[in-house]
């Protein structure tokens, strides 16, 4: 596994943004990569891949400079499954607890520092042409282990999960904290889900644990930076939608042909 550019980034106190994919089509990711996107989050949470399709996902990133993440879902091979097609990390749902935090980090590392299994014919191990302690070192410095904070519980337990050895970033997931909450009609807006996504970023800039968050849009992103996130994902349906929505209405109606 290379160097992974934007966990270097995020260790300098740098800046990161990238894009949510939910739909299996790497022209699009090949178009993040020449609009200079930072890194691509392939959601496999709520978006639609084969195995096969993530994997041409992932390398479609490789091909045009964007760090390929991967939000695992919640069958326990994801995380195996994703780094052994390439991924430079996994962002993991629902982190509640430091017991879930810490078997997490065992997923996503290899011995000594988890149980990850070891295949030396996967593609990130070049098909058989890297391989030893020097393959799995390399590994676990590079791979980024990033967990969501998205209820309550794992709100209260920020320290616990914060301070577990492996855990690059934190992220936010604002819509399930609201939800989570009781918020679902206010949804992330209402003041009490801010309240405590304002204290989570205290708490993230105390233990220095890098925060970061989703934004619909580049507004949303420039507020998250400016909030002192490091990592913002915007969601590309949204970003798409919009676009297509604003050309439609600001486009003239077709006037009959004489």
């Amino acid at each position: 596994m290379k160097n992974n550019a934007i966990k270097e980034k995020i260790k300098r106190g740098e800046q990161v943004l990238g894009a949510f994919l939910g739909i299996n089509s790497p022209p699009i990711v090949e178009m993040l990569g020449y609009a200079g996107f930072d890194f691509v989050v392939i959601d496999d949470e709520h978006g639609a891949f084969s195995a096969s399709e993530l994997e041409n996902i992932i390398r479609t990133a490789d091909s045009v400079g964007v760090v390929p993440i991967v939000r695992v879902s919640y069958d326990p091979s994801s995380i195996q499954k994703a780094l052994d097609r390439g991924a430079k990390g996994v962002q993991v749902p629902m982190v509640n607890t430091k017991e879930e935090a810490l078997e997490v980090v065992k997923r996503a590392k290899f011995p000594p520092y988890g149980n990850r299994g070891v295949s030396y014919s996967t593609r990130p191990a070049r098909y058989g042409k890297d391989g030893g302690k020097p393959y799995l070192d390399e590994s676990n410095e590079n791979v980024m282990i990033i967990v969501h904070i998205e209820t309550l519980d794992a709100a209260n337990n920020f320290e616990d999960i914060a301070t577990v050895p492996g855990i690059d970033l934190a992220f936010i997931g604002s819509t399930d904290l609201s939800v989570n909450m009781g918020y679902q009609l206010e949804g992330a807006k209402h003041p009490e889900v801010q309240r405590v996504i304002d204290e989570l970023f205290i708490k993230g800039k105390e233990l220095d644990m890098p925060i970061g968050t989703v934004a619909s849009n580049s507004a949303a992103a420039n507020a998250a930076f400016d909030k002192g996130a490091q990592y913002v994902g915007v969601i590309l349906n949204n970003v798409m939608t919009t676009a297509l929505n604003d050309v439609v209405s600001a486009s003239k109606p077709m006037q009959p042909i004489k």
